[in-house]
């Protein structure tokens, strides 16, 4: 019985052990400094936009999950989403007073989707290239 209960005891802690590497991976293994890194890309938001448009799963390989650095116009600010030229959405990292409306700009950020339906590019962990 002794024996047993140790064996119960030990399998617990392993298990326990492996869900929380498995849930801190999920949560924090995805947070990358794009700030430190070299960007893959500098493009326009409507060349990026219309390459999305007219072949998704080729500019999925591309760019998906790079840093790039996108120039357009400001469309619209709402809180720390961006939106440039009515087709992109960046979520700023931290939220720049900087960054106005109908301001030409380049932003840096992560590629993390396009909305083929709405025509959107999705991009996060953004902020004012300089």
């Amino acid at each position: 019985m002794n024996k047993k209960f140790k064996l119960i005891i030990f399998s617990i802690i392993v298990v326990g052990i492996i869900a929380f590497t498995g849930v801190s991976y999920v949560m924090y293994g995805g947070a990358r400094n794009l700030s430190n890194e070299e960007t893959a890309f500098a493009v326009t938001s409507k060349s990026i936009v219309s390459e999305f448009a007219t072949n998704v799963d080729g500019a999925n390989k591309k760019y998906l999950e790079k840093a790039i650095a996108i120039k357009g116009t400001i469309t619209k600010i709402t809180g720390n989403e961006v939106i440039i030229d009515n087709s992109i959405i960046c979520n700023l990292k931290d939220l720049d007073a900087s960054i106005q409306k109908d301001q030409v700009v380049t932003l840096k950020g992560r590629v993390v989707g396009f909305d083929d339906l709405m025509g959107e590019l999705k991009l996060d962990q953004c902020f004012k290239a300089s």
